[in-house]
């Protein structure tokens, strides 16, 4: 069972936020002896061009002073995304990020430039022998990892399991979560409109009476589905298990490393950051979570977001949570400790 610390926050400022995230950080500190490495990075998510609802920059100030003040040389890490977008190569990943305000530290884009730099690492579970992390990740034994806590149109949610499956996944590392997922089209709906074609960086949709996709060319990234107008695509999951595959991956990404966790549940939207447009959070603000277990973490928010919605949003989601627990990188069970 792991420990999971929790102060509620349903206010607005990112300052008061960040201030939270770091009186988590330093609990954590305190209860587990841990001594900061001269690099430590910060993994975050950016946010797409356009959207509105990443967790900004500000809310890192204090926990970037604090790792300071431990003699440590933070900087914010990530990896490029699979589609097309503001965040494809490292060059526009970085650009889109200090327009988004992460200047404060350096920003390290882990996969190389166009996603292709990794390091295989071994973990022998059902679905992969091997993962394909960036190699930038390497070279650090501790991190902290931050995850916006939202849902996610392929996963359920996104939280550390995802930050950590996708977030350290190269581009291989990504497509090969993503085999076997072929979105079907709902013709009744389709309009024919085009925006889909555009969009799909892998020409593997064609326009007929409706919308066609291929799937010996569809590498099941879901940007169809999340551009479609009509909501006429959606994800056929028979035969997939993409959640076990996100939920290895994830294990793959924590071999060798030492990591804090922390979550904003904070303007909570169905559908993730990778969105490149204004979203309507389904719920508000509820706090900022903390600990060094991403599976009891990651129950912990969806618990509390489930408690404020009233009802089971983003429960298929719990198919990883168990994986992860069978093969061994948490518990799914947690202590809630909250602070205040």
């Amino acid at each position: 069972m792991g420990k999971v610390f929790f102060i509620r926050n349903t206010g607005s400022n990112y300052g008061k936020l960040g201030a939270d995230a770091l009186e988590l950080l330093k609990r954590i500190v305190a209860e587990t002896g841990h001594v900061f490495e001269k690099e430590v990075p910060i993994k975050v998510h950016f946010g797409e061009r356009g959207n509105t609802t990443f967790i900004p920059a500000s809310a890192y100030d204090g926990i970037i002073r604090y790792l300071k003040g431990q003699g440590t040389e933070p900087s914010y890490i990530e990896t490029n995304v699979l589609y097309r977008g503001s965040r494809t190569t490292a060059a526009d990943h970085i650009r889109t990020a200090k327009e988004h305000g992460f200047t404060q530290i350096p920003i390290v884009i882990a996969d190389g430039e166009i996603g292709t730099d990794y390091d295989e690492v071994r973990i022998d579970k059902e679905f992969f022998k091997t993962c394909k992390i960036g190699k930038g990740y390497g070279k650090y034994k501790q991190l902290i990892v931050t995850s916006h806590f939202k849902g996610h149109i392929a996963a359920g949610f996104g939280g550390s399991l995802k930050q950590l499956a996708m977030g350290f996944a190269a581009r291989s590392g990504k497509l090969a979560q993503h085999t076997n997922i072929s979105p079907i089209v709902d013709s009744s709906k389709c309009t024919s409109c085009g925006v889909c074609v555009e969009k799909c960086d892998f020409g593997a949709i064609a326009i007929d009476d409706a919308a066609v996709i291929d799937p010996k060319k569809c590498v099941g990234c879901a940007g169809c589905i999340a551009v479609c107008p009509q909501g006429a695509i959606r994800n056929s999951w028979k035969g997939v298990n993409f959640l076990e595959k996100v939920a290895e991956y994830a294990y793959g990404a924590t071999r060798g490393k030492d990591i804090i966790y922390i979550s904003f549940v904070h303007n909570v939207t169905e559908e993730c950051d990778c969105i490149g447009s204004p979203m309507k959070p389904i719920i508000g603000h509820i706090g900022v979570l903390a600990g060094k277990d991403p599976v009891s973490l990651d129950a912990a928010c969806l618990d509390l977001v489930q408690k404020a919605a009233g009802k089971k949003v983003f429960d298929f989601g719990r198919a990883a949570l168990a994986h992860a627990e069978k093969i061994g990188l948490g518990s799914a069970a947690y202590e809630l400790v909250e602070l205040r």
